[in-house]
């Protein structure tokens, strides 16, 4: 994968995070913000999500006896609303912990998108939209163009198709371009000014972009309807090396690289993107319920992009028109909806039922960060999970992805919707402002 560099921080990267430190950004759980919530956020770490698992033995008594070795992490927020449905949020957390570190994997893609939408407002170009035509060049090494894109609709790049392949399937190479339109230094200052000091995200998804290629993105253009140039971005280069907040990462005697080959030394992630759960989590409540959240920790986005987001975020791959994905292709209503439908790839009838979420999947971790909304039964609330699926010293992409991670993950959401439909509220939330799927985006 990445050529690893042993580095020494720049000094004004370690000022940085050390201001951060003294500041009270902490790794303890759940101390460095109040984001989800100016008023009502209430964090109950107890025994809650232990005990619902324990009352379910048949589902997660293996799973209880070695959740060490699967360095299980799970976040559940249950939302409750006033009369006027304002929301209010009350957490409970199993085994969370911002130093175990865990590959965040395709998760980085919500923030990456988020970012990349509230960089075209920030810039205020007029005829620079999300829709407008990309053309991608490259002027460095790990950098390749791009000037058609046979999935759109327009059958040119464009930022918002990229997201929307990012929503629908998690695809790799969208994240990248969102990545390159970011550059690696605004993105990641970007989200340490909203309150994720130890967020990093600072690699494409392409094996063979090393530690310093990674800090070079793209040059681009964007034309407006017309075909006029409205936005011309140079190649970005970040000087400052960034690395892991919480020192080196290495796991495993030995892992498989881009080629095939087997590298005997421990995979090394101390130059690895990081994104604790904890931080996932309130990036996405922040993107759902932004009027809940403080206005410093709310990404600048418009009415359209929410809708946007919420949309693709939901919308399953078989009711897109472009992109098109179909059934017969592998693309089932369910694909990266882990936490409910695990592996399941079948058609979903019962369409009420809207979970919205970003997943990850690599090197035997598997991750699902979700709001899940059924407009019938008025339920709703968001879960957190990370499970490892890897045994072995090995990091071979021959895991136990299938046999634990999806069943877990599955069995997870059910118990936790269950309990929700049945939990008692004094008011039942409206959710109309989640019903985007017929919207024309």
């Amino acid at each position: 994968m990445h050529k690893e560099r042993e580095n020494i921080f720049s000094v004004k990267f370690f000022a940085s995070f050390f201001i951060c430190f003294l500041l009270g950004f902490s790794t303890s759980i759940y101390s460095q913000k109040t984001s989800t919530s100016s008023a009502a956020t209430t964090t109950v770490d107890t025994k809650f999500i232990y005990n619902l698992l324990k009352a379910h033995p048949e589902k997660f008594k293996d799973i209880l006896k070695n959740v060490n070795q699967r360095e299980i992490q799970i976040i559940y927020t249950q939302i409750d609303r006033d009369k006027n449905n304002k929301p209010s949020f009350k957490q409970f957390t199993y085994r969370l912990n911002p130093n175990a570190y865990f590959y965040p994997a395709s998760t980085v893609k919500l923030p990456t998108l988020a970012v990349a939408l509230e960089k075209i407002n920030r810039l205020g170009i007029e005829g620079f939209t999300k829709y407008s035509r990309m053309q991608i060049d490259s002027a460095f090494v790990c950098q390749y163009s791009d000037k058609v894109d046979s999935t759109s609709e327009t059958k040119y790049p464009s930022l918002a198709n990229y997201i929307k392949k990012m929503l629908l399937v998690s695809n790799n190479d969208a994240y990248n371009r969102m990545y390159e339109f970011c550059g690696q230094e605004y993105l990641n200052k970007r989200l340490w000014e909203m309150g994720y000091p130890l967020t990093r995200i600072i690699t494409r998804f392409f094996s063979v972009c090393d530690t310093l290629s990674n800090r070079y993105t793209n040059p681009m253009k964007f034309f407006n309807d017309k075909g006029d140039l409205v936005y011309d971005q140079q190649m970005e280069f970040n000087p400052d090396q960034y690395r892991n907040p919480i020192g080196i990462i290495k796991k495993g005697t030995g892992w498989i690289n881009g080629d095939g080959r087997l590298v005997k030394e421990p995979k090394n992630w101390t130059y690895g993107n990081y994104l604790n759960l904890q931080d996932l989590t309130d990036i996405l409540i922040s993107l759902m319920f932004p009027q809940a959240v403080p206005r410093d920790g709310r990404f600048l986005l418009t009415q359209d992009d929410y809708n946007f987001i919420h949309k693709y975020m939901s919308l399953y791959p078989s009711e897109c028109e472009y992109p098109q994905y179909c059934p017969e292709d592998g693309w089932g209503d369910s694909w990266k909806k882990y936490l409910y439908y695990g592996a399941m790839k079948d058609a979903i009838e019962d369409k009420n039922l809207r979970i919205f979420n970003i997943v990850g999947q690599a090197w035997g971790y598997l991750e699902d960060c979700a709001y899940f909304a059924d407009f019938n039964n008025k339920t709703e609330f968001f879960l957190s999970a990370v499970i490892y699926c890897n045994t072995k010293p090995i990091l071979d992409g021959r895991y136990e992805t299938e046999k634990i991670g999806f069943p877990f993950l599955a069995y997870l959401g059910q118990v936790i919707y269950d309990y929700e439909k049945d939990r008692k509220k004094q008011y039942l939330p409206n959710l109309d402002e989640f019903k985007v799927q017929d919207k024309p985006y």
